[in-house]
């Protein structure tokens, strides 16, 4: 079994990104709401349409630690999401499935990702690569593993190093 990888070349997100708006709105949003929150990817399939709509700061309570957590949303997504959401009502969740109106399952975004992935030349994707692709830059642009240690709730930095799939600073 394959370990989920973050997406390291930004090229490559762009690609994959491409690849998924020609596909479905909602797939792209997906991924792009996950690589720049860092949220789960159950607190992701959580989210409403009120939770979203017309917000640049978006306020969440994860479902795993009971923790609330917050993270900014840019102009341009925050326009993507008001076009997306323009003929969903308030209470909609934001990633349904087309047959019942319930988010999508984890399998579900797992052949999204993976299907995308294929067409870009990139493997080793899975639920995990949202968040862990997050957290890659996050710590390239800041390197501060100690905010990204308590952002994903890790008991050391170590585990955060191996998480986002970098050697860590005192190994080796």
């Amino acid at each position: 079994m394959q370990v989920a990888q973050p997406i390291r070349d930004p090229e490559k997100i762009t690609a994959l990104q491409e690849v998924l708006k020609n596909h479905s709105m909602r797939d792209w949003l997906l991924f792009t709401i996950g690589i720049n929150s860092g949220l789960h990817l159950n607190d992701i399939l959580r989210l409403r349409v009120k939770d979203l709509k017309g917000k640049n700061l978006i306020h969440i309570t994860e479902e795993k630690t009971g923790k609330s957590k917050s993270f900014q949303i840019d102009n341009d997504l925050k326009a993507e999401i008001s076009e997306y959401t323009q003929y969903m009502d308030e209470d909609d969740y934001m990633f349904p499935s087309q047959k019942t109106g319930k988010p999508i399952k984890r399998i579900r975004v797992y052949r999204i990702l993976n299907e995308a992935a294929k067409h870009v030349g990139l493997s080793d994707i899975g639920t995990h690569t949202l968040r862990k692709t997050f957290g890659y830059h996050y710590y390239q642009r800041t390197k501060n593993i100690s905010v990204l240690r308590d952002l994903f709730n890790h008991s050391a930095p170590s585990v955060t190093f191996k998480y986002i799939g970098i050697e860590s600073r005192n190994s080796g």
